[in-house]
């Protein structure tokens, strides 16, 4: 086959995933879920194979367990979520209103006398903006509690994600070694070692981040829970949500955080203190000891490349798109780094140059 066809070939397959992602984007997210699932759980099952255990045995006891923990958590801690989601939602509009008044003296005098005649207009845009904002964000967030198809959705994944995953934990080894052997004899050793890549940037990553993100949830939720920080645990555990792309969850609940705290505690300095402390114990955590210990620092994934593929994908495929981000990034990175060591070893880089130590071409 030539280079050509070959050419024509990925770039058909690749079109085809497109489209098929594009088409059943609607229903995709439990099937997706459930893979997701079967890939993070895969080594959990091979190592109880090693001890002994069947594979079926192996895979339903993983998935038996993830879903008693999930009702668990189900049980325990979403009435808590939900009352807390709901009454933020509810007084979004009031806490921006007292953020407002706290601004005002600022406005009005060290600031005002530095900004001039600007103080006033200073202080329109900005009311105007953070109303807006508020608006914007009551907008989005309470659909979700309303909204049918939002439950549909959540109600198929609990159902059909274990399911899938169970399946797909069962037969995984199978479907590799199958995959395999579909490999073209020729480029068998390059796409091996291409796909090795892939693994070892992705599970890196996901593995790793969704560890730190679940710990650093639970760390910042308590946190935040034991001063006394109304929507503590709302916060701290989607502060760990967030943390999937690096620095995001930790900015986003820090500033949450603090608005909260200046709104609650204010003139009171402890809170305050309180609150910046479990976000300063919480960085130091992530940053120095579960970060580079759980996932590395040889991943590939830039945390900007890591954002623009989430709000890439997002945009293209909603929340399956959002899903699917991660693995695609990494393997476009594998692929964009092995397309480029071809390059420079090629004669298109060189191309007969031959230059000294002072970068002057030898004649």
């Amino acid at each position: 086959m030539t280079l050509e066809r070959q050419l024509r070939f990925w770039l058909g397959a690749v079109a085809l995933l497109v489209g098929f992602l594009w088409l059943f984007s609607g229903v995709l997210l439990p099937f997706v879920v459930g893979i997701a699932l079967a890939y993070l759980l895969d080594p959990a099952a091979d190592r109880l194979e090693r001890l002994g255990l069947p594979r079926t045995a192996a895979a339903l006891t993983i998935i038996l367990g993830i879903v008693v923990m999930f009702l668990m958590a189900l049980i325990l801690v979403a009435p808590l979520l939900g009352e807390q989601f709901s009454t933020f939602v509810e007084e979004l509009p009031n806490l921006i209103t007292r953020l407002r008044a706290l601004a005002a003296p600022w406005i009005d005098g060290p600031l005002g006398r530095l900004m001039g005649e600007n103080a006033a207009a200073l202080e329109a845009n900005l009311g105007q903006a953070i109303t807006q904002g508020a608006g914007w964000v009551a907008q989005l967030l309470q659909p979700i509690l309303s909204s049918g198809k939002t439950i549909l959705s959540v109600l198929s994944v609990i159902v059909i994600a274990p399911v899938v995953a169970a399946y797909m934990l069962i037969d995984w080894d199978r479907m590799i070694d199958r995959i395999d052997d579909w490999l073209p004899r020729r480029h068998r050793p390059v796409l091996r070692r291409l796909a090795s890549e892939m693994n070892d940037a992705v599970s890196g990553f996901v593995r790793g981040q969704v560890a730190v993100s679940i710990t650093m949830g639970l760390f910042y939720g308590l946190g935040l829970a034991l001063v006394g920080l109304r929507f503590g645990l709302l916060i701290g555990l989607m502060a760990g949500v967030l943390g999937v792309i690096p620095y995001l969850g930790f900015g986003s609940g820090l500033i949450a955080g603090l608005i909260v705290a200046l709104v609650q505690f204010w003139p009171d300095w402890h809170g305050i203190a309180l609150v910046l402390a479990v976000f300063a114990v919480g960085q130091g955590l992530e940053g120095w000891i579960l970060t580079p210990n759980w996932v590395g620092r040889s991943v590939g994934l830039h945390p900007v490349w890591l954002l623009f593929s989430l709000f890439a994908f997002g945009s293209l495929f909603g929340f399956v798109g959002m899903l699917v981000a991660v693995p695609a990034a990494a393997s476009i990175g594998v692929l964009a780094r092995y397309a480029l060591e071809q390059y420079l070893a090629s004669p298109l880089h060189d191309d007969g140059f031959d230059a000294d130590e002072t970068g002057r071409p030898d004649v």
